[in-house]
């Protein structure tokens, strides 16, 4: 492998060599702006607490060490997300290269387990609209567990082939594909995957990545953003990419700022001179990374969708009064139904929701509410840990033990005279619902996700 490196811009093997043999391992995470700020993170964060800002994100921290996130309450609020350091950079991509004032459709194309997609969602506002897409089944339920906790409406998660999307033609402002790869650039992370690197699989990666991006081509509109990242040194899964985006779609390269001090890597492809950005462990605080952007100069503007055989079916008003004193007053709210789960999404982009699923089969958008039975609204997990759950709903706040024995399930005693649905809290922050009844409690966390190790 490092023999295909030598030619590689900013390849430096002694350090790299060193970094490697080192066994150092970097933890960095970012925080949920729309839950916390970073000024809080000494206060609400894992143990150890955060020591140095991620120096391209607003809103990521390196921890002194891993600590474990399984045991950490916070974790499971959607408080932060644990994402390696260099991935934060989209960031310095996105707010450089897109007016993020302006409404948007974003697409995170190969978005599991969430780390771009939490990411993208805390950038772009709340009249903005975000489609999360998973191929593999089991993976797109860890992303949709993700983007759960995260909290947000404006939020789509699909589980479909990237082909798919061409069926929405023009429709995207920003498309990004953190593409499969070899994974030379998670190597200190995970030696492992040292052992299943070779020239082969590079070469079929390079492949995949090029049928990946013809394919979701077509749903880019005119002007529309390309973002394109890989964990590979390679520069068949890199530059000679880029190379091939800017001849296969007359593509234009964009640059972006970096600080000198970030020590980031600035190259540009060898036939096109498309520049993109690559990140070494021995230079930067994280692990290897290649990321570049690009503007699509042909096609238009999204005609409209074609009628779709199946229709967002809104609330009825009486069911709507059930379910709205749940919502937080301020909150812009379209419900519909989704099977036999209430669904809330943003009425500024109710209208997308048919343009989707004209074309996509969409596992969840929104924030599941919870299901009518009868006069009642059985409120759902996903409720609890929004952005839009009411805030006046009765709660109940639990200590770090106690938060444990919730997310793994187990009984609490819970002294209080209020009877019904209440919010159980860590350190103001909502981690699920309990139902109070005489002298017990029933614990609504989601069986799927409880904690099943024991703590230390």
């Amino acid at each position: 492998m490092l023999r295909s490196l030598q030619n590689v811009a900013g390849f430096d093997k002694p350090a790299f060599t060193a970094v490697h043999d080192s066994g150092e391992q970097v933890t960095s995470i970012r925080f949920n702006p729309a839950k916390t700020v970073i000024s809080d993170m000494g206060t609400h964060a894992p143990h150890p607490a955060p020591r140095d800002k991620v120096p391209w994100s607003s809103n990521g921290c390196y921890l002194a060490a891993r600590p474990s996130f399984t045991f950490d309450p916070l974790f499971h609020a959607g408080v932060y997300y644990v994402q390696e350091a260099s991935s934060m950079f989209v960031e310095q991509v996105l707010e450089q290269t897109a007016n993020l004032s302006q409404p948007l459709r974003v697409l995170d194309l190969c978005a599991a387990p969430g780390g771009k997609s939490t990411l993208l969602q805390s950038l772009i506002n709340k009249e903005s609209l975000l489609v999360c897409n998973e191929v593999i089944k089991s993976r797109a339920a860890v992303l949709e567990e993700n983007m759960v906790k995260w909290g947000a409406a404006n939020v789509v998660v699909t589980n479909n082939d990237p082909a798919h999307f061409a069926r929405l033609e023009n429709y995207f402002d920003v498309v990004v594909i953190d593409a499969p790869c070899s994974g030379s650039g998670l190597f200190r992370r995970d030696p492992e995957a040292i052992t299943e690197w070779s020239e082969s699989n590079v070469a079929l990666c390079s492949q995949r990545q090029q049928r990946i991006i013809a394919d979701v081509w077509p749903a880019l509109r005119q002007n529309g953003l390309l973002i394109y990242s890989t964990c590979s040194y390679s520069a068949e899964e890199d530059e000679m990419i880029m190379d091939w985006v800017h001849e296969a779609f007359q593509a234009e390269g964009i640059r972006v700022k970096t600080a000198k001090e970030w020590n980031i890597v600035e190259t540009f492809s060898a036939k096109q001179q498309m520049p993109g950005y690559r990140f070494y462990p021995d230079k930067v605080k994280g692990e290897g990374l290649f990321i570049a952007a690009a503007r699509k100069k042909e096609g238009a503007l999204f005609a409209g969708a074609r009628p779709g055989k199946n229709k967002i079916e809104q609330l009825g008003k009486t069911e709507e009064l059930l379910v709205r004193p749940w919502i937080n007053e301020e909150e812009d709210i379209f419900l519909f139904k989704q099977k036999d789960a209430i669904m809330a999404f943003p009425a500024g982009i109710a209208n997308e929701l048919a343009v989707l699923q004209s074309a996509l089969y969409l596992k969840r958008a929104g924030i599941t509410t919870g299901k009518l039975a009868g006069k009642d609204l059985i409120p759902d997990h996903a409720l609890a840990v929004s952005t839009i759950v009411n805030k006046s709903i009765p709660y109940f706040a639990l200590n770090r033990q106690e938060a444990i024995q919730y997310l793994r399930r187990d009984e609490i005693k819970i002294n209080t005279m209020y009877k019904g649905w209440m919010l159980v809290k860590y350190e103001g922050y909502n981690l699920g619902w309990i139902k109070a009844l005489i002298n017990r409690f029933n614990n609504y966390y989601p069986k799927e996700w409880r904690i099943m190790k024991q703590p230390v």
